[in-house]
Formats: C-alpha cells, structure tokens, sequence
C-alpha cells in the first residue's frame, strides 16, 4: 500500500510540474552563440516563433554579443534583452529582407529593418541591453566594401510597382537605400519598449507606423552613424505615451509624421532630455494625415543645431488642439518654427491631398537661450518664426509666459529684409533666410494671442522685436 501511495504521488507531481507554463525562451537553447561572429538570425527567429506559437512569453538574450539580421517579432512576446547584452545588426545588407516597403519623401526606397513588428498585437522589447545597428557600415562606400569582402551581389527588389505618377519627391531619383531602419513597428498594437538602449541605426532609429496604443518609456537613443538618423518617428499612429527618454541624434529627434492619410493623434511626451542636429521636437514634413490631441510637457532641449520646436504642415495635415508647455531649452538655432505649406507631397500612391491648417495650437511656460553666432546656420537668426501662406493662413495660436536668450547680431539692411513665400518649397527655417526681427516674425494668421513674452538681447540688434504681416492679434 505505501509503495502504491508513492507511485501516486510521484506521479502527480511530475504531472504537476510537466503542466507548469514555460515563460522563458532563452535564445541559446535554440542554437544562438553570443560570440561576436556567428550570425544567429534563424536561431532568434525560432525562440520568437515558439514562445508566441506556445501563448507568448519572454525571449531572452543574455551574455555577450549576438550578431543577427532581420528579426521579427509575433504576438505576445516580450524580447528581453539584459544588461551588458549585446544584440548587434549584421554588416551583410542582404540579411535584411523588406518587409512592408514604401517610398519616402526623400525618393528613397525603404522597407528594411534590424527588429520588426508586423500586424501583431502585444510586442514589447524591454531589458538594459543594447541594440546595435552598426549604421556606420551602410554607407554606400561601406557597403561595397563589404559586399567585395564576402563575394557577393546585393539582392534588390523590384519597387516600381510603389511608384505613383502623380506623387512627387525631395529628390525624383528614386533609389535603393540599403540601409534599414533600426526598430520598425508597423500596424501594431499594445507595443512597449522599456529601458532598452537603442543605437547607431543606418537610418531611423524607432519608426511606428499606424500603430495604436503603444508606450515608450525610459529608452536611450545615440544615433549618428549614418543619414537620416531620425531618433524617433511617429507615423500615422495614435493613443500613445513616450516618457523619461534621453535622446542624441543627427536628425530630427521625436518627429510627428504621417506617410499615409490616417493621423497621429491622442498622444503625450514627457520628462525627456533631447539633444538633435535638426530639430528637437517636429510635426513633419511628411504630413498627409492629421496631427490631432498631443500633449508635448516637462521636457528639456540642448544643443540643438535645428529647431527646438518645428510645427509643420505642408502635404495636407489639419494640425489641431496641441499643447507644448514646460519645456527649457539650452543652446538651440530657433526656439520655435510653425510653417503651414503647399507642398502637397503624396505618399503609398494615395491622392493628393488639400491645403491642410494648424489651429488650436498653445505653448506656454517656455525659457530658451539660442546659441551664438558662431554656431548658427542662419545668422541673425530669430526666436519665433511663424508663417502661412496668403491664401491659406494659421489658426489660433496663443502663447504665454514666454523667456528667449538671443545673441543679437542684425544689422541695419537686416531690417529691409522681405520673407519669401516660397509656398511649396521645403519648410525649412534656413531656406527662407532671416528674418527682419529678432523676437517674433509672424505671418498669415488669422488670430496670434501672446501673454508675458520677453526677449533678451546679449549683443546690439538693429531689427525690430516683433514684425507681424497680415496678422490678427
């Protein structure tokens, strides 16, 4: 009888712990080597399969270096990487397949990416590792060096079908780019990123297209390895959070976009500490869809060649209800740059679009000291430079408590200076040239509303505070 009783219980605990859920797939029980040279891309590919096959789980990278090409993420899975863990983007531009392509407005063909997400629900990517690129080897000189190296052609797809007549680019030399994006979440949703480091893409670092509900919390991004190497671009996706980021990269550094007409919209930024090349905080220029219910706070902008603030609407977004507030900035070209264009680019063979606006629009509690002359691309330079066009002028705009550091520097043929319209050109602040005022030059807009604004000159000035043009106050 007590042998009897033995077996039973002997039994139903196997059973017990036979029944017990795996949470954990570890990379290197599928064959993955952290050694620097091997390349593990279908090793991770088979953990990420499982876990999400098996209801989802962690997928967990620890140890030294892994080295991979295209890796895409499936429901419900968590892709953890621990801290000192490297996962680390192969040289070989053809372990990088495309996976949902468009073409840009720069005329460059893009689709490539490190770490995917596609139509799925419940991907995260979470953990104090890192997430390395290696962008630097993705310049076209880089590039055929290596495929010399490792004998081999470079396989291209065949793109000519996302050609639209009737779209118009940067640049018409459509091409291949060969450098894929770091992290690209595309139509997904209940996506998180937490505390991962995220560096050296050959292009953007984070893309989210039409993605919903995601949250972005506590990432550090170091991009300067190669062009267009936005930090973080918001694409026609919506109810989100990005907070407690820390950012340094060439380009734009948290841009609102939208490649397609559906908006960005219902989202906060917060507590993040940004350093760009370009501009810090951005709406655009890729803009068909609206940018609708976002809330940008508590944030501070340093050394910034660009705009600190750059709202755009130029291919046809209804900029509405934005909220910018407590933001300081540190050494930045233009505090503040609102365009409304004509540019009337297209993207994804949609129709063109009509004129957009920019309407509804606050920035309140902001204290900015531009750079010196010496370091600014457009000397004299201004704080707020804001323009419509005449046939289509700015909304409501208001602002309020407002402190600027400028280093003066106009002279007196700087005050005869006359803006061009340039409606459909690129909007940018340096091609259309200085301004005649140092504070504030405003143009085309229904309705301006300023409330304890101050300027500080720390050199003579001979342009006027404030030059409004066609402007209801």
């Amino acid at each position: 009888m007590k042998n009897r009783l033995a077996i039973v219980l002997s039994v139903l605990v196997i059973t017990l712990f036979s029944c017990e859920k795996q949470t954990v797939w570890n990379v290197k029980d599928y064959g993955a080597v952290d050694d620097n040279k091997t390349i593990n891309t279908q090793a991770i590919q088979n953990a990420i399969d499982e876990c999400s096959k098996s209801g989802g789980g962690t997928v967990m990278l620890d140890g030294g270096t892994f080295i991979s090409g295209t890796i895409l993420l499936k429901n419900n899975v968590n892709l953890n990487i621990t801290e000192n863990t490297v996962l680390l983007g192969s040289i070989n531009p053809n372990d990088y397949p495309v996976v949902d392509p468009f073409i840009d407005a720069t005329g460059q063909f893009r689709g490539q990416c490190f770490i995917g997400a596609i139509d799925v629900d419940n991907a995260s990517i979470s953990g104090k590792g890192t997430i390395n690129g290696q962008g630097e080897m993705f310049t076209p000189a880089n590039v055929k060096k290596t495929i010399k190296r490792l004998g081999i052609e470079i396989v291209k797809p065949d793109f000519s079908s996302l050609i639209s007549k009737d779209s118009k680019y940067v640049n018409n030399d459509i091409r291949y780019s060969n450098r894929p994006f770091l992290v690209r979440l595309v139509r997904a949703t209940n996506v998180k990123m937490k505390d991962i480091h995220l560096r050296q893409p050959a292009a953007w670092t984070l893309h989210l297209f039409q993605c919903d509900e995601f949250e972005i919390d506590g990432i550090d991004i170091h991009s300067h390895a190669n062009r267009n190497n936005d930090a973080i671009d918001i694409d026609s996706s919506t109810h989100g959070v990005i907070k407690n980021v820390t950012i340094d990269s060439g380009d734009d550094a948290i841009c609102f976009k939208s490649t397609s007409p559906k908006p960005s919209s219902d989202i906060e930024v917060y507590d993040c500490k940004i350093k760009s090349n370009w501009g810090a905080i951005k709406f655009g220029t890729e803009s068909m869809g609206d940018y609708k219910n976002i809330t940008v706070r508590d944030c501070f902008i340093h050394d910034t060649r660009g705009g600190g603030i750059k709202m755009l609407s130029v291919d046809g977004a209804n900029i509405d209800n934005v909220l910018i507030e407590n933001i300081t900035m540190e050494n930045v070209e233009m505090p503040i740059f609102i365009r409304l264009g004509e540019r009337g680019l297209t993207y994804r063979g949609v129709e063109k679009k009509p004129v957009g606006s920019i309407n509804n629009v606050v920035i309140r509690n902001i204290k900015a000291k531009v750079s010196e002359l010496s370091e600014l691309r457009l000397t004299p330079t201004s704080g707020f430079f804001f323009t419509g066009t005449p046939n289509h002028k700015i909304g409501n705009i208001k602002f309020e408590n407002i402190e600027v550091s400028l280093p003066g520097g106009g002279t007196d043929e700087d005050m005869k200076i006359v803006v061009p319209e340039n409606e459909t050109e690129y909007p940018e602040f340096t091609k259309l040239g200085a301004t005649p005022a140092y504070g504030v030059y405003a143009r085309h807009i229904e309705n301006l509303e300023t409330k304890n604004i101050k300027f500080t000159l720390r050199s003579e000035d001979k342009r006027k505070e404030i030059v409004l043009v066609d402007v209801n106050e």
